[in-house]
């Protein structure tokens, strides 16, 4: 048995869901940190269970012709595959979807899918930070010790700047009560919001001056259910090109709580490869968040598109951003199993779905309310190869078949990849 705090040595196998890579030592599996498949390291076990074992990396034996020289904590939040060539990224990635629906949706994948890629510096248009003591950065990976954002790079610089202005505003004037704020960008990034999540009992009035810098600022104490406007209105904007050709152009505005995908350089080809995949005719987009996918559609032209979103927030901004369309779309407030449940009085069904589920995909309510509606083709966006794995195994035993599943890395240096699924009956 190995013991926690143990040195071994172990040759990378593969990796693994979550960032670390898979070796064995003496038969048993122990998923390590820092490692890169086909290297021999030196690495220290930080605890056991269930049969495995968790290490990270101290000494690299003999190294891969892929590792990189890192600036930074790789344990940083966003940052864990980051001694890693971003070509060998793009391949480990495709192997963590080969393998999820191998082992878990017991669909063997002839090839490793194809990872589309993403510029490594500047991506990222939503974040959520952790606040200690005047500091604001993410936790590095399995603690709650704050760590530096700026150095992951995943920001812009002005971006930065705004973070290490926040921070000195908060030593300066001493401000406690934040436990976290989520900060929201358009592409452009010349509209930045924040959001402030204050523990509770504090006051939110003196966390205004953080509003430089910013199109708004908003903030909900702990024990209070009233969401406090400090400056400003904490909504961005942006205008997709989701035609090709400057040929359609979609404007959509969002709360600085919404959800949003994440990436500024893959956003409009993320959207219109899914649009690849939806034929003329009707459209139902579940989990329709403030309308990327749905009403990317209806600015390209299509007509007899619904949209469905439970979450307040996003369904909000959902249906101000549907206003243009008019008739040709609708909008549902309400939950997709809510919506599901009532599809049987549909005299005319939808011939695709487009589902974006939440990470840990769709319910069992929701996958059975697709399952009655028999939809002829169905658009999987997930954010979670595993839950997409499962729910792709239910959907090939229902009768559909997959046709279609690419990767998409919206988040590099991460351990996270995107995936497209199309499935068919």
């Amino acid at each position: 048995m190995i013991e926690p705090g143990s040195i071994v040595t172990l040759d990378v196998e593969k990796p693994a869901a979550g960032g670390r890579m898979l070796a064995r030592h003496h038969g048993q599996v122990i998923l390590v940190w820092g490692a890169i498949p086909g290297e021999r390291v030196a690495a220290r076990v930080e605890r056991t269970a269930k049969g495995l074992a968790y290490a990270e990396t101290v000494e690299v034996v003999s190294p891969s012709p892929d590792r990189r020289p890192l600036a930074g904590d790789w344990r940083c939040g966003g940052n864990v595959y980051a001694h890693v060539a971003y070509p060998r990224q793009l391949h480990l990635k495709g192997q963590i979807i080969q393998d999820a629906f191998g082992r878990i949706g017991r669909v063997p994948l002839p090839s490793v899918p194809e990872v589309v890629g993403s510029p490594e510096a500047g991506y990222r248009m939503r974040a959520r930070l952790h606040a200690q003591h005047g500091r604001l950065g993410f936790y590095r990976e399995g603690t709650h010790e704050l760590c530096a954002a700026g150095p992951t790079a995943q920001f812009l610089s002005e971006t930065g700047a705004w973070i290490a202005a926040a921070e000195e505003t908060l030593r300066r004037r001493r401000l406690t009560g934040l436990a976290d704020l989520e900060l929201a960008e358009n592409i452009a990034g010349d509209q930045r919001a924040c959001h402030l999540e204050l523990l509770a009992g504090a006051d939110a009035a003196p966390f205004a001056e953080l509003a430089d810098g910013l199109v708004g600022l908003s903030a909900q104490s702990a024990d209070r259910p009233a969401v406090e406007r400090l400056a400003g209105t904490p909504v961005v904007t942006d205008h997709l090109n989701v035609g090709g050709e400057g040929q359609a152009l979609l404007r959509l505005h969002r709360d600085v709580r919404a959800f949003f995908q994440g990436n500024r350089f893959l956003l409009e080809r993320f959207v219109r490869h899914v649009l690849t995949l939806v034929p003329p005719g009707p459209v139902v987009d579940l989990y329709a968040g403030v309308g990327l996918f749905g009403l990317s559609l209806a600015a390209a032209g299509a007509g007899a598109v619904t949209l469905v979103e439970g979450d307040p927030v996003s369904a909000a901004d959902l249906e101000e951003n549907a206003e243009p369309f008019g008739d040709r779309v609708s909008v549902e407030r309400t939950s997709v199993e809510t919506y599901l449940a009532g599809l049987h009085n549909e005299s005319r069904p939808a011939l695709t779905f487009i589902v974006d589920p939440p990470r840990t995909g769709m319910t069992k309510l929701a996958l059975a309310g697709i399952l009655r509606a028999k939809p002829p083709r169905i658009v999987y966006v997930s954010c979670d190869v595993a839950t997409l794995a499962r729910d792709t195994r239910t959907l090939l035993d229902a009768g559909y078949g997959l046709g279609h599943l690419t990767g998409i890395d919206l988040f590099p240096n991460t351990a996270h990849v995107e995936s497209v699924a199309l499935f068919t009956r």
